[in-house]
């Protein structure tokens, strides 16, 4: 008889939701895409904010010791506007401690903007991170993408399909909504564009409350841990804070 929750969580997940051709690769607590908006409503200064704003979220110590109480996270970035290509993605890498954390946020702020159209396509920038995730080398016991965005979908695949694209290969989507252009825009991420187990939206006011806005979210996100419920007749998994 199994007498450890943790074993007994860790076995189920095993069996249900890892298929059977990730053999092989490397398990890390979790997978994160965070999905950048380059659409043409952020202009090259609010650009270099929402990266340096990325950096310095990884910098906050909260940040690095959730990160060293994990086993370790896969992440990438990802430029998104009307659509993407492979120019628009960092490599995946996996972070685990200190050294690591503070590298990758020294990538991250020097990153160059590359074009990918005018519109914003939130939709398109969820099914490419979806792909993204199931082609890196990592498995995960948790696969989420992080959208930022000021603007509401306009072009290519229409949220609703995305959604369900998500919720079907048990991938969470949160949001940070820079609410310049629209005051509601949490409210249209909320309704419109996160989904899965404990998915949020973050707002920050503008660009240059982003850094503030990013931390509180990488943070959330970090400190969390797996209970398992049914759901329609299915065994999935929710996240609960400590």
């Amino acid at each position: 008889m199994i007498q450890s929750p943790k074993l007994l969580v860790m076995l189920v997940w095993v069996f249900v939701f890892i298929p059977k051709h990730v053999c092989g690769q490397t398990a890390v607590s979790i997978e994160l895409v965070l999905a950048v908006d380059v659409s043409a409503s952020v202009n090259n200064s609010e650009y270099r904010l929402q990266m340096r704003g990325i950096a310095e979220a990884f910098r906050s110590p909260k940040v690095i010791q959730a990160i060293e109480s994990t086993d370790g996270i896969a992440v990438t970035l990802i430029q998104w506007s009307s659509w993407t290509n492979a120019e628009n993605a960092m490599a995946w890498r996996r972070l685990s401690d200190r050294t690591e954390i503070l590298s990758f946020a020294a990538e991250v702020e020097r990153t160059v903007r590359v074009p990918v159209g005018n519109l914003t396509g939130i939709g398109t920038a969820i099914g490419d991170s979806l792909k993204s995730i199931e082609d890196n080398r990592f498995v995960g016991w948790r696969r989420k993408i992080d959208i930022s965005s000021d603007g509401l979908n306009n072009s290519g695949l229409p949220l609703a399909r995305a959604r369900d694209l998500a919720n079907s290969k048990n991938v969470t989507i949160n949001a940070l909504a820079i609410q310049t252009d629209f005051a509601d825009l949490a409210d249209y991420f909320r309704e419109h564009v996160v989904s899965g187990p404990d998915a949020f939206v973050v707002a920050a006011a503008d660009y240059e409350d982003f850094a503030r806005a990013m931390r509180l979210k990488l943070i959330r996100e970090l400190t969390t841990r797996l209970s398992l419920y049914p759901s329609t007749g299915q065994i999935r998994v929710t996240l609960q804070p400590f």
